[in-house]
């Protein structure tokens, strides 16, 4: 009996890791589709992590930005395209803070997907 509830512990834990793994998405215009649904929800205010962080460092502006992301929903470049009544200092804010975003999704191995998106605070 005390086997069984080991064993059945044990195929439970299991179980819920694997629920929490990220979810793999290979083709490129889902990855783009999926990364600018989480880009829009972190700029809703007043709960999205970007949001809150434009509010805190009072990021005024609008600004285009060319990201790259590879593997596990991981930001390896960003670029700017384009501003809009923006300043360096903000541009350069948002830039190191989307460096550091982290998408729920993760990708296939040793692939790139680039993209624009438009930041507008």
């Amino acid at each position: 009996m005390k086997k069984l509830l080991i064993i059945l512990f044990i195929l439970t834990s299991a179980m819920s890791m694997k629920a929490q793994k990220p979810e793999l998405i290979e083709a490129k215009d889902e990855v783009i589709n999926q990364a600018s649904m989480e880009l829009n929800q972190a700029m809703t205010s007043p709960e999205g992590a970007l949001y809150k962080f434009g509010q805190k460092y009072h990021i005024t502006g609008e600004y285009t930005l060319q990201l790259t992301i590879r593997n596990k929903g991981q930001v390896v470049s960003v670029f700017v395209a384009d501003k809009k009544d923006g300043n360096i200092p903000s541009q350069n804010s948002l830039k190191d803070k989307i460096m550091d975003f982290q998408f729920g999704f993760k990708m296939p191995k040793n692939k790139d997907y680039k993209f624009s998106y438009t930041f507008k605070f």
